[in-house]
């Protein structure tokens, strides 16, 4: 094998074997039994795959993974959840496909070819069917705090923009949103709670703490500016970055665990972020106004 057709190759030897490391290194320090096998069977195939590579190439792939990777990998595990890594991982999977349907024109109709039309099939279908089969709380309760953090944001955020128009003392700015964030977290919970009762397949109780957690995370986060910067512009400022921040982060996990589009759904929550911070100014500062409330 020479030119194009073997550099491919080698490029796909190095990255099925390396995927089958990383798998093997999450199995091994995985304690879930069932997500133990999960792991242990996709390093199964990636190394099937990696052998259909080296054979074709005659010589097996010089291949190295750091130490530092697998381990920053594991932590992802570990913070985000199973589900989560694995469709990170996978996230090119599409790009891989196409470009094994594309080597097929380097192979002549025999078993070589017929194998990796095996391959592509496995990465379209089986890999995606045990990461789809794998059952995670906190992919079934998202849902959930996404809802939370999302609402917060939004409620928060306009809560310390109205503020904004209203005074320039950052504390009661900042005294203000705990409050409305713990009232705000309180009723959120309840209706997460009432809403799973209708939903067999989650737990009011875990639903409810999911929501309010969510729920007073972000505004812990959003009001922690305003104790302690002085600057009223500069605290909100530094609010509403944290609260894009969030945005970006939570939508991004939605976008990989559930496929959807990162950049759109961004897109339209910081919009109505702003949107809501920007009216809610402009009332605060008319009140402010009218009642001659600017300090």
């Amino acid at each position: 094998m020479k030119g194009e057709a073997a550099r491919l190759a080698e490029k796909y030897c190095v990255d099925e074997y390396t995927d089958y490391m990383i798998y093997n290194y999450l199995a091994s320090h995985e304690k879930n039994e069932k997500l133990k096998k999960v792991l242990e069977e996709l390093a199964k195939e990636e190394y099937e795959h990696y052998i259909f590579w080296s054979s074709l190439l005659g010589r097996k792939c010089d291949v190295s993974i750091s130490k530092a990777k697998l381990r920053l990998i594991r932590a992802i595990r570990a913070v985000f959840g199973l589900t989560f890594t694995l469709k990170f991982l996978e996230r090119h999977e599409s790009e891989v496909i196409a470009e094994y349907r594309e080597y097929l024109k380097y192979l002549e109709d025999g078993d070589a070819r017929r194998r990796l039309e095996k391959i592509i099939e496995e990465e379209e279908k089986h890999e995606n069917e045990l990461i789809a089969g794998i059952e995670e709380t906190i992919v079934r309760y998202l849902s959930f705090i996404v809802l939370g953090l999302a609402d917060a944001i939004v409620e928060i955020t306009g809560v310390h923009a109205g503020f904004l128009g209203v005074t320039s003392k950052t504390l009661m700015a900042g005294i203000a949103g705990l409050v409305v964030g713990l009232s705000a977290a309180i009723s959120m919970a309840s209706a997460a709670y009432l809403q799973a009762k209708s939903d067999p397949t989650r737990e009011p109780l875990t639903s409810a703490l999911m929501t309010g957690a969510g729920y007073l995370a972000a505004v812990a986060l959003l009001a922690a500016p305003y104790f302690l910067i002085q600057s009223m512009l500069a605290a909100f400022t530094v609010s509403v970055l944290g609260g894009i921040a969030l945005i970006g982060l939570f939508t991004y996990y939605s976008a990989i665990v559930f496929d959807r589009p990162f950049t759109r759904e961004f897109i339209e929550s910081t919009t109505l972020m702003l949107g809501t911070a920007l009216a809610s100014y402009i009332f605060g500062d008319i009140i402010g106004a009218k009642f001659n409330l600017h300090t």
